[in-house]
């Protein structure tokens, strides 16, 4: 009787050792810090309005572009993407990511809008290249997109390797 009782609690705690590990995998914005640099970054451009806090985690090649392109600064370059019948962003979210080696990601974020004009609205799709520094830190170094998901144009693949997808900076 003892044996089975073993075997039955041996099983019990591998089945939560594979729950534990599945959930890890399954939701990995919650534990890598180039997803969280990019959802940090999104946070201080459209919900802070922060161009000092997004200008941080960003790297030099495209601050250099952010220079050169936005007079007014970053968040209202990446406002100026929008039409004004999205409203306010409301909510930015990990969707997919596409690893390139150890040190890069290609994150696709997903940002909801208020839509002023109560229609509704699925989302804006947003592409950006997280890259690991020098000093451990990790940078955005490239975005596009921040158009509706609806978009043809709108998916990852798209949006990081197309020369001419939207709003693709630098």
């Amino acid at each position: 009787m003892r044996p089975i009782g073993v075997i039955i609690g041996l099983v019990l705690v591998a089945a939560v050792l594979v729950i534990v590990v599945l959930t890890t995998v399954l939701v990995p914005e919650e534990l890598n810090p180039a997803f969280d640099v990019a959802l940090a970054f999104t946070d201080a451009v459209l919900e802070a309005r922060d161009d000092a806090a997004a200008r941080a985690l960003i790297g030099p090649e495209l601050a250099a572009w952010v220079d050169a392109h936005c007079a007014d600064g970053l968040s209202a370059c990446v406002f100026d993407y929008f039409p004004d019948s999205w409203g306010s962003p409301v909510d930015t979210v990990y969707r997919r990511s596409i690893p390139d080696g150890p040190d890069a990601w290609d994150i696709q974020l997903i940002t909801t809008f208020d839509a002023k004009l109560s229609q509704g609205f699925s989302g804006v799709c947003i592409y950006q290249r997280a890259e690991k520094a020098g000093d451990g830190t990790w940078q955005i170094t490239r975005w596009s997109g921040w158009v509706s998901c609806g978009d043809s144009d709108a998916g990852l693949e798209q949006l990081r390797s197309a020369q001419d997808a939207p709003n693709r900076a630098p």
